[in-house]
């Protein structure tokens, strides 16, 4: 599913920077073959949240990329406050 980035409240867990090499690589290999992992989000009443795929985020919005493709699992408020500890 595709779906836009501005949709995507990001990071649930982010402790740590992304590595700009890694963004980098990333960003190449979408411009030539396009995004080959979707990014896992859950969507609890209507609005998703991204849990994983941060590189790949970044990447996107890098490149000016106004959709990504999302792997959606739906979920309850329960189960967003379990991602959140």
């Amino acid at each position: 599913m595709e779906i836009p980035l501005e949709d995507i409240r990001r990071p649930l867990m982010r402790t740590r920077a992304n590595d700009p090499d890694k963004v980098q690589e990333l960003m190449d290999s979408i411009r030539v073959i396009g995004l080959q992992v979707p990014i896992d989000v859950l969507e609890v009443d209507g609005v998703y949240y991204g849990f994983s795929g941060c590189h790949r985020y970044e990447a996107h919005q890098r490149l000016g990329l106004p959709t990504i493709r999302c792997k959606v699992r739906r979920g309850t408020k329960e189960t967003l406050r379990h991602h959140m500890r």
